[in-house]
C-alpha cells in the first residue's frame, strides 16, 4: 500500500480539509486525548524537526532502541494500531486552545509541503537517525491520518 505524499500540494489540502472539519468539541472515537491535545500532539513532530533545541537528544541506548524497534513502525507503510503507546515528548495531558492547536498544526504542515520532500531526503531524524525523503513522508502522513480517523475525520 502506497502512502499518499504530504509532500504534493493535492495531499496537504486534503490534510487540512480534514482538519477544518473538526470544533472544539468533536470527540475521539477511540483514546485519552481531546481534540486540541491532538492537534498540539501531531504537532511535536513538527516541533522536533523546527525547534530541536526544545528536546534533548536521546542517548544512545534509546536511540539503539528507537532505531531498532520503533522506527519501522513509525517510518513503513503498515497503519498505527489504535491506542498505542507515545513516547513521553508526544504526551500531551494539560488543557490546550483548539483553535491556537490547529493553526500552528496547518502552519507547520504548510511550511512542511513548501519545504519539499528534497529538503527532507536524508536529513535527520530527532529518534530514528537519517531518513529518505519516503520515510519522512510515511512518518508524516500517517501520524496525521492516524488521529485525524481518531477524531473521525
Amino acid at each position: 500500500m502506497a502512502i499518499p505524499t504530504i509532500f504534493k500540494q493535492e495531499v496537504t489540502n486534503s490534510i487540512i480539509e480534514r482538519i477544518n472539519t473538526l470544533t472544539a468539541t468533536t470527540s475521539a472515537v477511540w483514546g485519552k486525548m481531546d481534540v486540541a491535545q491532538m492537534l498540539a500532539h501531531c504537532s511535536v513532530t513538527y516541533d522536533m524537526i523546527y525547534s530541536p533545541e526544545k528536546f534533548p537528544q536521546p542517548n544512545f541506548f534509546v536511540k539503539f532502541m528507537l532505531k531498532t524497534f520503533v522506527k519501522k513502525i513509525v517510518v513503513g507503510e503498515g497503519s498505527y494500531k489504535k491506542s498505542s503507546q507515545t513516547a513521553p515528548a508526544f504526551l500531551i495531558t494539560d488543557v490546550r486552545n483548539f483553535e491556537a492547536e490547529k493553526s500552528r498544526l496547518i502552519d507547520f504542515i504548510l511550511k512542511t509541503q513548501a519545504l519539499g520532500e528534497n529538503h527532507f531526503d536524508n536529513k535527520e531524524s530527532h529518534s530514528f537517525g537519517v531518513l529518505s525523503k519516503t520515510e519522512w513522508n510515511n512518518l508524516f502522513y500517517k501520524h496525521l491520518d492516524h488521529h485525524l480517523s481518531q477524531f473521525g475525520s
